[in-house]
């Protein structure tokens, strides 16, 4: 068996080194502040909420004004069920998330999977917020989503609603802790969800307050969105970096491109 100390590895030069760590940071600084932007402008839309929600009376049940739905799982025991093209979230990607927006999954299912099972295919801007064991984590698809039974899904009957619903429910996630129950793992019944009342403003100050909120969401999904562009670049180029497959200045061209 050969010796390990016998092989021969090839050690970029300490300038190509430099150079290449310089290219990898300028990428990790952009989706630094990326992130950093996605925070604080998620942070000023719940600012906002909270600043006018104060003035808003207790209304009607969730019930009343949105479709409340759950999901399901095809039996793991069908192959034919799963790995689809469908995407089927579950809690652990909600938690995963950097940002409120559900682009993609870790799992799949099948169309078969997805008949098999008592989750419907959400289509994008449904509220998706876990009801189990982590009890709050909060997201609005952005692709079309079944889901597992670990989730609560809110479909406001006016798309209107969509943001305003969202952060009511991200400033409720204690009193919706209160409500569940369980013995082995808390969890939200969707028959105790949906009797509970909604803050709803009048339509004047709804309006208003989805032309602030909206933007202010589509500039934080757009970094993250941008930021996974970033990061797929960032990790292609490394290995051809380091293997001297890609010289550093065709690296350098093709971050330009990326937009850093």
């Amino acid at each position: 068996m050969p010796d390990i100390r016998s092989f021969e590895v090839w050690v970029p030069s300490l300038r190509e080194q430099q150079a290449i760590a310089e290219i990898l940071g300028a990428l990790d600084d952009k989706i630094a502040a990326n992130t950093a932007l996605a925070a604080t402008v998620i942070q000023l839309a719940s600012t906002d909420f909270a600043a006018t929600v104060r003035h808003v009376a207790w209304g009607p049940r969730f019930e009343e004004i949105a479709d409340i739905s759950g999901g399901g799982t095809p039996s793991t025991k069908n192959p034919a069920l799963w790995d689809g093209d469908i995407w089927w979230a579950t809690p652990t990607d909600m938690t995963a998330l950097v940002g409120p927006y559900l682009e993609s999954t870790s799992r799949r299912i099948a169309p078969a999977g997805l008949a098999a099972c008592s989750s419907k295919l959400f289509e994008p801007g449904a509220i998706l917020m876990t009801s189990r064991a982590t009890i709050g984590a909060l997201a609005i698809n952005g692709v079309p989503t079944a889901l597992n039974q670990g989730f609560i899904a809110v479909e406001p009957h006016d798309p209107r609603l969509r943001w305003w619903l969202f952060h009511e429910m991200e400033s409720r996630v204690d009193e919706f802790i209160s409500w569940a129950n369980g013995a082995t793992f808390l969890e939200l019944s969707r028959g105790n969800f949906k009797r509970l009342p909604v803050r709803v403003p009048e339509e004047t100050v709804l309006i208003a307050f989805d032309s602030r909120i909206a933007p202010l969401h589509d500039a934080a999904r757009g970094a993250l969105a941008e930021n996974r562009t970033l990061a797929a670049t960032r990790d292609a180029l490394l290995p051809e970096l380091m293997s001297g497959k890609l010289r550093v200045r065709d690296a350098e061209a093709l971050i330009v491109q990326a937009g850093v």
